[in-house]
C-alpha cells in the first residue's frame, strides 16, 4: 500500500475537526511523501492553514441533505479531475460516501457507518463500547488502525495546532488590548452554557489579575448572548469587545492564540484555544467531559458530578443544576492555578 495523492473528508464540526488532528498527523507519518489534501466546509477549513502535514485544501460547497444533487456532482467531478489514489473518510455520513464514489476515486476508506457500506471499498467496523479509550481522539486514529495504516493506536496526551506562536502574533492587533478570551455559547443548546453572568465576573476578575480587557467570541447567531456578557463587563468597570459574528475562523485562532486566559463552554472554541496551548477552561454540565474534554496540561475541566450529568440534552428539562452549581470562584481559582500568578511589580 503506497499512495501519492490521498484525499481526506474533514469532519463537518469544528471541534471534530481540531480533535482528529492526532490521526491526521499519523497518516502523514505513514506516507511522508504523499500529498494530502482535506476537503473541508469552508468553516472548518481554517483550521488547516498552518498545518505542515497538509498539502492543500479544496472547500466543501455542496448543500447539506438531499436537496443539492447539482452542488454534490460539480463537487465529485472536481474530485475527479484531480485523480486522487485513495480518500479517507473522517466524517461518517453517507453524503461523504457517495461524493467519493461519484468522483470514482478507486479507494474509499472509512467506517461502516450511515448505511454506505457499499459505496466504500474498505468499510470499517465501527468501534463498540469499551473498545477503544473514550476520548474521541481514538476514534479517528481507531479508523487508520483497523484499516491496516497504523499498526497501533499511539498515546496522544495532548492535541496540538501548528504555529501557535505566531498566530498568537497575529492576533495581538486584533484583540483590542483584551487578554481575556470568553466563549459563552454553544451550537448544541443551551444545557451546555453556563450562565453568562458568571462568565462576566470571572473575566472581570481575571482582567483586574492580569490587566487588559476582556474579548467576547460566538458566532453570529450568539451575538445578543455575547453582547449581554459584555455589557457586563463594561458595566464593572473593564473593557470589553463583543467579536460575536465579526470574525473568521482563522481570525479567531489567532486572537484565541494571543489570550492569556481562556474560559468556554464545551464548544469549538473550547477545543481550538486548548489546542493552541492557552490556559484553557472549560465549564462542563450536560456533555461528556471524558469524551470530548479538551486536553493537555494547559486545560481544565470545572463541573458539578450532579446524578444527572451528563443527560446529552440539548435543553436542560429541570433546574440545570450541573451548571447553575459551578461557581464564578471555582473558575477563577482553576484559571489562576493553571496560568499562574503575574510577577509583583516591585
Amino acid at each position: 500500500m503506497n499512495y501519492s495523492k490521498i484525499l481526506v473528508r474533514a469532519t463537518n464540526w469544528v471541534g471534530d475537526a481540531v480533535m482528529s488532528l492526532p490521526a491526521l498527523r499519523a497518516i502523514r507519518n505513514r506516507f511522508p511523501q504523499a500529498e494530502i489534501v482535506v476537503l473541508a466546509r469552508p468553516w472548518v477549513a481554517d483550521l488547516y492553514a498552518r498545518e505542515s502535514w497538509c498539502s492543500r485544501i479544496l472547500p466543501y460547497t455542496a448543500g447539506r441533505g438531499a436537496g443539492d444533487w447539482g452542488g454534490k456532482l460539480r463537487q465529485a467531478a472536481t474530485l475527479r479531475r484531480e485523480r486522487f489514489d485513495c480518500a479517507i473518510l473522517l466524517q461518517n455520513a453517507f453524503e461523504a460516501a457517495l461524493v467519493a464514489w461519484l468522483a470514482r476515486i478507486p479507494e474509499r476508506v472509512g467506517y461502516d457507518r450511515d448505511g454506505r457500506r457499499l459505496l466504500l471499498t474498505r468499510a470499517v467496523r465501527a468501534p463498540r463500547s469499551g473498545e477503544i479509550p473514550e476520548h474521541q481522539r481514538y476514534y479517528y486514529l481507531e479508523l487508520l488502525r483497523r484499516a491496516g495504516w497504523i499498526d497501533r493506536v499511539p498515546e496522544v496526551e495532548a492535541i496540538r495546532l501548528e504555529g501557535a506562536d505566531q498566530a498568537a502574533d497575529a492576533g495581538r492587533p486584533l484583540l483590542e488590548g483584551a487578554t481575556i478570551g470568553v466563549s459563552p455559547g454553544a451550537a448544541y443548546g443551551t444545557a451546555k452554557r453556563w450562565l453568562p453572568e458568571r462568565f462576566a465576573e470571572s473575566a472581570v476578575r481575571l482582567a483586574h489579575e492580569y490587566g487588559g480587557g476582556v474579548a467576547v467570541f460566538g458566532t453570529t447567531e450568539e451575538r445578543e448572548l455575547c453582547g449581554e456578557v459584555a455589557k457586563s463587563v463594561e458595566a464593572a468597570g473593564v473593557a470589553a469587545a463583543n467579536f460575536a459574528g465579526r470574525t473568521s475562523l482563522g481570525q479567531f485562532i489567532e486572537m484565541a492564540a494571543a489570550c492569556r486566559v481562556f474560559l468556554t463552554n464545551d464548544s469549538g472554541s473550547m477545543h481550538i484555544a486548548s489546542a493552541l496551548g492557552v490556559p484553557t477552561i472549560a465549564i462542563f454540565g450536560a456533555t461528556d467531559h471524558v469524551a470530548t474534554g479538551p486536553t493537555g496540561p494547559l486545560a481544565r475541566i470545572v463541573r458539578e458530578p450532579v446524578d444527572c450529568s451528563p443527560c446529552l440534552l440539548r435543553e436542560c428539562p429541570t433546574d440545570h443544576r450541573c451548571m447553575s452549581r459551578v461557581t464564578t470562584g471555582r473558575v477563577v481559582d482553576e484559571a489562576i492555578q493553571v496560568a499562574g500568578r503575574p510577577p509583583v511589580a516591585s
